[in-house]
């Protein structure tokens, strides 16, 4: 949008430029396909988070599964049968604390994506929103210009307005 500004056609005397209507409303369609692209990158983190939660509860049962058939094989012997049930038990509890960590921390960067896929947006459409505002300005001014020529014109002299 800079480059379009930089090369636009200077408005005499008022600091503004005439821009070519084609070019923005390519512009504003790069900047419409370019947001998708951040929503889609914040999606593919969140299905990657089920990917994770979902490996980590495989391995939660796998754990567990082990320790079970640990548990059966040694249950004949009371101090080793103690050990494996303390054992699974740990286990276990790592694996779930494992799972709960990726979780979270798979959520805070699929909330950070979303946040920064906002503020992407958000800064994107302000800056067209201030372009917009000053393609319309210049636009107000180049109609004021044309119709204060063409009074002069049509009565032959210029009055004050």
């Amino acid at each position: 949008m800079e480059t379009l500004l930089d090369t636009s056609k200077a408005v005499p005397v008022s600091g503004n430029v005439l821009v070519d209507k084609k070019k923005i409303m390519e512009l504003v369609d790069q900047l419409r396909l370019a947001i998708p692209q951040e929503v889609k990158s914040a999606a593919e983190v969140l299905s990657q988070k089920d990917h994770i939660i979902n490996q980590a509860n495989l391995d939660a049962r796998r754990t567990k599964a082990q320790a079970e058939d640990d548990y059966r094989e040694r249950l004949d012997q009371n101090e080793i049968t103690e050990i494996a049930q303390k054992r699974a038990t740990e286990t276990l509890s790592e694996a779930e604390e494992r799972a709960n960590r990726i979780i979270k921390q798979t959520e805070n960067d699929a909330k950070s994506r979303l946040v920064d896929a906002d503020a992407y947006a958000l800064h994107s459409l302000r800056a067209l929103e201030r372009q917009l505002n000053n393609i319309t300005e210049s636009v107000r001014k180049g109609i004021d210009m044309l119709a204060e020529e063409t009074v002069v014109g049509a009565n032959g002299y210029h009055t004050a307005g």
